[in-house]
């Protein structure tokens, strides 16, 4: 990998805005990730208490989080274009308020159709309203360009911190009071989400354009992405992403039940990918700044396949569930500022959350397959195997492409060197949260 030029120490936030006020901006978006991201993480949790309650299939529930996902997907690339133009703040705040009906809704569900509506159509708009399209949108306007990639890692990183506190919280709450009672608790969690929203909104009065992008339609942003190979191949390997985690986050409370595993083993796994993914994120965020993301990428994608590929085929214990889980984490989501970062390199971030909302929507086909295949494998064979062989297939040859990508900017942003964002000069006016 060839060392990124960094001849100076550049400031972390834009000089316009206070350094307080920067880092509470920031604190605020990470907290909605966390929040938003540690309950949909957790949500396998409930799949086994859930099913046998409702007298349901494992692939209903399976299927109900699947729909989530296509619906994340589906929604964000159009989300994020309103992000991009009116700003976060309001978006995220709809979201919360989405999000809390939707668990809500999901707590009162006496069949599959209440799950679908709740667990899988509603908390799949109020994610695509509140967690990395607001995140990544709200860093690129407050840090500098040369820390954007650091930045992305370490609001991404909260996402899974959120985890290590949700699913935990979320297990006790079953055990001890059933699963309507946990997503109960869940709804007071998401009412977190409007607070942070509103704070970390405040981004949205710092212009999103430079000196590259100022004159950029939609329509043009669109056309150089569909156009750009190396867009193309990062987008289609952001699949494999969707399905890996997704499949894990869905189905291993499950495989360790099949196991004989004490079910707050799954709980301790999630804890546990959600802490190390804390470190994971912020490593690759760093690592992104001073190396080429494309190699990172591709070397994410490859060693998850093979750490999944392992995992299965020893027989599962706690400890090598635990080690499996902690390993899992440092590549959980180290891919999120790698993509944010090569976005905002190769196009400029003018249209940063329309242009990862339509990678993102890839990732999110992945992971309705991850959720409903897994389930549907399952109910027809009677064991994962068959899943976890796909899934490390298409990893391995997912992180080959992504190795070899494009990365070169785009002319406008200096070819192969990318300039330095000069915001226009209403950027040195103060915020007001």
């Amino acid at each position: 990998m060839a060392a990124a030029n960094t001849t100076t120490a550049p400031a972390f936030h834009i000089a316009s805005l206070p350094r307080n006020q920067a880092f509470l901006i920031l604190g605020a978006a990470a907290l909605m990730i966390s929040v938003g991201m540690g309950i949909r993480q957790s949500l396998g949790l409930f799949q086994t208490p859930v099913s046998r309650d409702l007298g349901i299939k494992a692939a209903d529930f399976a299927f109900a989080i699947a729909i989530q996902n296509i619906i994340w997907g589906v929604t964000q690339p159009f989300i994020g274009a309103v992000i991009d133009r009116f700003g976060p703040r309001w978006v995220a705040m709809s979201g919360g308020v989405i999000y809390a009906c939707a668990l809500g809704i999901t707590a009162m569900a006496t069949s599959s159709f209440g799950i679908m509506v709740g667990a899988g159509i509603m908390v799949g708009i109020a994610l695509a309203c509140t967690t990395s399209a607001i995140g990544s949108n709200i860093a690129a306007r407050v840090v500098v360009p040369e820390r954007r990639s650091l930045a992305f890692g370490i609001v991404s990183a909260a996402g899974s911190l959120g985890t290590f506190f949700a699913a935990p919280i979320g297990q006790i709450v079953i055990q001890q009071g059933g699963w309507r009672m946990g997503f109960w608790v869940f709804m007071g969690l998401a009412l977190l989400l409007l607070p942070a929203a509103f704070i970390g909104g405040a981004a949205g009065k710092i212009p999103n354009a430079n000196r590259s992008d100022a004159s950029l339609t939609l329509k043009s942003a669109l056309h150089e992405a569909g156009t750009h190979s190396g867009f193309v191949v990062m987008t289609l390997a952001f699949f494999v992403c969707g399905l890996q985690l997704v499949f894990l986050t869905t189905h291993l409370p499950t495989y360790l039940a099949l196991c004989g595993l004490d079910p707050m083993l799954s709980a301790k796994a999630l804890a546990t990918i959600g802490l190390f993914n804390v470190a994971g994120s912020w490593l690759f965020g760093w690592l992104g700044d001073r190396y080429r993301k494309r190699t990172l990428l591709g070397m994410i994608y490859v060693l998850r396949s093979g750490f999944l590929a392992l995992y299965f085929l020893l027989p599962a214990s706690e400890t090598s569930t635990l080690v499996f889980a902690a390993f899992m984490g440092l590549l959980w989501l180290g891919v999120i500022p790698l993509v944010n970062g090569l976005v905002s390199e190769i196009f400029g971030i003018r249209y940063l959350a329309t242009l990862t909302g339509i990678s993102f929507f890839s990732h999110q086909v992945g992971s309705f397959l991850g959720a409903w295949g897994g389930g549907a494998i399952f109910d027809a064979l009677g064991t994962y195997d068959r899943a976890v062989q796909f899934g490390v297939i298409v990893g391995l040859i997912a992180g080959c492409f992504q190795l070899l990508m494009n990365d070169r900017p785009l002319a406008r942003m200096g070819g192969g060197n990318a300039v330095p964002d000069v915001a226009p000069a209403d950027a040195a006016k103060p915020l007001a949260t």
